[in-house]
């Protein structure tokens, strides 16, 4: 006599079960911890700007944020204030890190839409720095950065990340060796915007030049470090009018 439990009907019945049961926990699981992914976001979002301006635990060699139990208090002391720029428009707007740069970017490709471009201005050691957070595409996916300038848009500092450059090559992006470089690196020429290019024949490898708007490709990593150029020529392109308005005030 057929058990029940062999038949075809009983198996798909049981599978289907299985998957409604594990798909509800899936969807309970990620409801009760997305309030913690988005504070754990917006911590990481501070810690990059910060990072970017000067204000962070680096020791010798490694790049080291502030850590999560100071940041809050340390974005409030440093960050004096965040503006969106949306066309000729300028407001203020205390939640401008949480802007969606993806978003923005898709956003844009409507001709008709302008796009929220948020600027962090903040203050350190009598010095007043302008934190820019830029994104674009390395080899395998996105990268992005949050670049530091003063109001000449002299980079100050910068942080740089990847989604899946190739460890040891094009995700060397992240450590101080590359990052420092641009330090001092001026994204003007001539008082035209120039960007900085990552260049392969640079022919100032100890980066004492700043004034070429160039910085030291890693080596192995052509291709993510053509997206660093792109991504510091288009994005921070679109702020050079602002900076234009604080030399007039």
């Amino acid at each position: 006599m057929e058990k029940r439990t062999d038949k075809n009907s009983y198996t798909l019945l049981f599978a289907i079960g299985m998957v409604l049961i594990v798909g509800s926990l899936l969807a309970f699981t990620a409801s009760a911890l997305k309030p913690n992914i988005e504070e754990n976001k917006r911590i990481e979002k501070q810690q990059n700007i910060l990072y970017a301006m000067g204000v962070n635990d680096n020791d010798e060699g490694s790049a080291v944020f502030v850590g999560t139990d100071v940041v809050v208090d340390e974005f409030s002391k440093y960050i004096k204030k965040q503006i969106v720029i949306q066309g000729d428009k300028i407001t203020e707007d205390a939640n401008a890190y949480l802007i969606d740069i993806k978003k923005e970017q898709t956003a844009a490709k409507d001709a008709s839409y302008q796009r929220k471009l948020p600027l962090f201005i903040g203050e350190k050691d009598g010095k007043t720095f302008y934190i820019a957070p830029i994104r674009g595409k390395g080899l395998w996916d996105a990268i992005w950065a949050y670049v530091a300038m003063d109001a000449d848009m002299v980079v100050q500092g910068a942080y740089f990340d990847h989604k899946g450059e190739t460890p040891g090559l094009g995700a060397n992006i992240k450590q101080r060796f590359f990052m420092d470089d641009f330090i001092g690196e001026h994204l003007k020429s001539n008082g035209n915007f120039t960007g900085i290019t990552v260049a392969k024949g640079n022919a100032d490898p100890t980066n004492k030049d700043k004034t070429d708007n160039e910085v030291d490709a890693i080596a192995g990593s052509t291709i993510t470090g053509d997206g660093v150029t792109a991504m510091l020529k288009t994005e921070l392109k679109l702020y050079v009018p602002y900076f234009k308005t604080l030399k007039t005030n």
